[in-house]
């Protein structure tokens, strides 16, 4: 692991704000730690590329707080100021 897991491990929350606004996620951890790289790095990951386009198009922070989780069978990147705690 990269990083200490994140609090929201293991958890379902509800997304507040963003294209995914009011679905549950089901957080699996930090993308870092379950990809092992920065979701930057991460080249040709079909999850990758579409948080760095939804991220570039939203404003969203460029950063590594971004937890990787499902919503229903799909994976997906998610900011964490994009998630209700």
């Amino acid at each position: 692991m990269l990083r200490e897991q994140s609090p929201l491990a293991g958890k379902t929350v509800k997304i507040q704000r963003g294209d995914f606004k009011g679905q549950e996620y089901q957080v699996e951890d930090w993308w870092e730690n379950v990809g092992g790289i920065s979701w930057m790095d991460a080249k040709g990951n079909p999850a990758c590329l579409l948080y760095a386009v939804r991220a570039a198009g939203r404003g969203l922070p460029t950063d590594n707080e971004v937890l990787y989780g499902k919503i229903g069978c799909l994976g997906h990147l998610i900011h964490i100021s994009e998630i209700e705690e």
